[in-house]
């Protein structure tokens, strides 16, 4: 399974969709870049794609979106999310960021494991 290569382009662009929110950390994942709110992942950019996390309500929503899709690897895409269709204006894009915030900031602070 390769990952993509991702631009620098591609990961200021995703930062500049990502909202100013209280306890918003934007931190590189896996060569990429991701959005987290108490430690657990809301957004994230793989390739040029940038998926959110939602609740069911919110995936059959954004799923009837044409260009939604998956978001991660092609053989194994990542549950509960879903790709932003390339197309959608950016302040629509943020717009999901934000409401991929609300689900995740309502999820119980993840714990951070002890380093060996």
């Amino acid at each position: 399974m390769p990952m993509p290569k991702h631009s620098d382009e591609a990961k200021s662009y995703f930062r500049s969709l990502v909202p100013g929110l209280a306890g918003v950390e934007v931190r590189p994942m896996f060569g990429s870049v991701a959005a987290f709110v108490n430690g657990n992942m809301f957004a994230g950019l793989f390739g040029e794609n940038v998926g959110v996390k939602l609740d069911a309500a919110g995936l059959a929503e954004l799923a009837a979106l044409p260009g939604s899709g998956t978001f991660g690897p092609p053989e194994r895409p990542m549950g509960g999310y879903l790709s932003l269709p390339e197309g959608l204006p950016d302040p629509q894009k943020t717009l999901w960021l934000v409401r991929a915030h609300g689900v995740v900031a309502a999820l119980p602070p993840k714990e951070t494991k002890a380093r060996r």
